[in-house]
């Protein structure tokens, strides 16, 4: 929004007194708001997987808030939402943000957005009084990169208060403004006066958190795949062989490009599982982030098979490995640069950096055995996941040796009730057919294609990318027949 010198930069021919004066004794613009659909959770609309072993309850998310108003289903959003979770979300630029409030709830919904992991670079200032306090304010003093406005007032009211903070607008400032009409004439007029955007309630969090990421979204900026991090509640939980299988099957059986990222510096498995050695790995990339670029990196990445690359570890104790954490944050962002899934098998350390990438990756998956220090450390981190990340989807669990003969187990529903969520994959044990992939550099799939495992194993790699394997084509009896020989 621009300041007005000599002519109102919200003035395109059009004169809200007369035409508003002209509308018939029955306000249009003060006409019942109809509610724009909220953006759901990306996980809420997911089908979650039966499980392996005896689990049949569906995936808890949580009880949802009641409406304050019946939404109108479009399915315009419903696409866009979907297709925003199928894709890596990064972090905002460093810009301050003024919200200006005119109820509670605003203030609160607010509040719940500034404290997303997407918006930690920003400065964000709420206050009360709404757009007319906004008008105020900025008579002495400089507006910020954006201002968000709630006005509930009626169309032609509105219009007024846009015009005088126009006055006072510095250039390049957005401005977002919060109605209760749900009116597409005035939505266009707004568009043609310089609003970035017309938000109308019920809203959520994460919908107002993608509507400003939205707004400094660089066209020209790099692709960014989604990161899905494979957290071990302990070690020995089977947190590296879920994650190269789950990277496997989205590859192979998604018919898409993912990138395997071994971090386990000194012990990684993941050259081992997939019968690579190659002579550069993650530590090449990690000792010199700077100079990494697609080159580099393609020449750095071991290719596995046609669609999925590895970043190998070196599995070797002749370095310390004394690395910083920017230098994690930097490749692993340069990483989601390279393919649509990016795939992090995490060590069982507690560092900086490994919560940072906890905390920031896109989905997190903790596997877990159905033991009590798995379920102690299983509950502190989904507690601290939460608590650090309130508008996103819980972390998905995943219960790993299920049914060892012997040996005393807390039992499926008991573990996921004391978690607050219940198992996303429950995975029998099966020593076999795990000892023998491992000891082939084989994937469950390629060993066992037809076993309860893989299958679940496939499950989850289609939760988790958001899409269901390519239709099989079938072949007629007789078109061996007409071939050309």
């Amino acid at each position: 929004m621009n300041p007005k010198s000599t002519q109102d930069p919200f003035e395109l021919d059009f004169d809200a007194d007369d035409e508003f004066a002209a509308a018939p004794p029955t306000d249009t613009w003060s006409e019942a708001p109809v509610a724009v659909e909220a953006e759901s959770d990306p996980f809420a609309a997911s089908p979650v997987a039966p499980s392996i072993g005896d689990l049949d309850a569906a995936l808890s998310l949580g009880a949802a808030s009641e409406p304050v108003r019946v939404a109108v289903p479009n399915p315009v959003h419903e696409m866009l939402a979907g297709a925003e979770a199928a894709f890596g979300e990064t972090l905002l630029p460093r810009i301050t943000i003024h919200i200006f409030c005119t109820t509670p709830e605003t203030a609160e919904l607010a509040d719940r957005a500034t404290e997303d992991r997407r918006m930690e670079r920003t400065t964000v200032v709420t206050r009360m009084g709404g757009l007319a306090a906004a008008v105020d304010i900025y008579q002495n003093q400089a507006t910020p990169s954006l201002v968000m406005v709630e006005c509930l007032d009626t169309g032609a009211e509105l219009l007024g208060l846009l015009d005088r903070l126009a006055q006072v607008c510095d250039p390049g400032t957005k401005v977002v403004v919060i109605g209760s009409a749900n009116d597409i004439a005035l939505y266009r007029e707004l568009m043609r006066r310089g609003v970035s955007e017309y938000l109308v309630p019920p809203l959520n969090p994460l919908q107002m958190v993608r509507t400003v990421a939205g707004l400094y979204a660089d066209p020209s900026a790099p692709f960014v795949g989604r990161q899905i991090a494979f957290c071990g509640a302990k070690g020995g939980a089977g947190a590296s062989t879920l994650a190269h299988n789950v990277a496997y099957s989205i590859t192979e059986r998604l018919q898409t490009g993912a990138v395997l990222v071994d971090l386990d510096l000194a012990f990684g498995t993941a050259g081992l599982d997939f019968n690579q050695d190659p002579l550069q790995g993650i530590v090449d990339a990690l000792s010199q982030p700077d100079r990494l670029d697609p080159v580099l990196m393609d020449r750095m990445m071991a290719r596995c098979t046609e669609r999925l690359s590895l970043f190998a570890a070196p599995a070797t104790l002749d370095a310390d490995y004394e690395i910083g954490g920017e230098a994690y944050e930097e490749v692993t962002q340069k990483i989601r640069g390279a393919a649509p899934f990016v795939v992090l098998d995490l060590p069982h350390v507690w560092t900086a950096w490994k919560r940072k990438i906890l905390l920031t990756s896109d989905d997190l998956v903790i596997v877990a055995t159905p033991d009590l220090a798995s379920l102690r450390n299983a509950k502190n981190m989904v507690d601290l996941v939460r608590r650090a990340r309130p508008n996103d989807a819980p972390p998905r669990l995943v219960l790993n040796q299920v049914g060892v003969p012997g040996r005393p187990e807390i039992p499926v529903k008991d573990f996921g009730e004391a978690l607050g969520l219940t198992p996303t994959l429950c995975l029998p044990f099966d020593p076999k057919l795990f000892g023998q992939a491992a000891n082939n550099g084989q994937m469950i799939a390629e060993v066992g294609p037809k076993s309860r495992s893989a299958e679940g194993i496939d499950h989850l790699a289609q939760q988790i990318a958001r899409r269901d394997p390519p239709a099989v084509q079938k072949t007629s009896m007789f078109s061996n027949l007409f071939k050309r020989k």
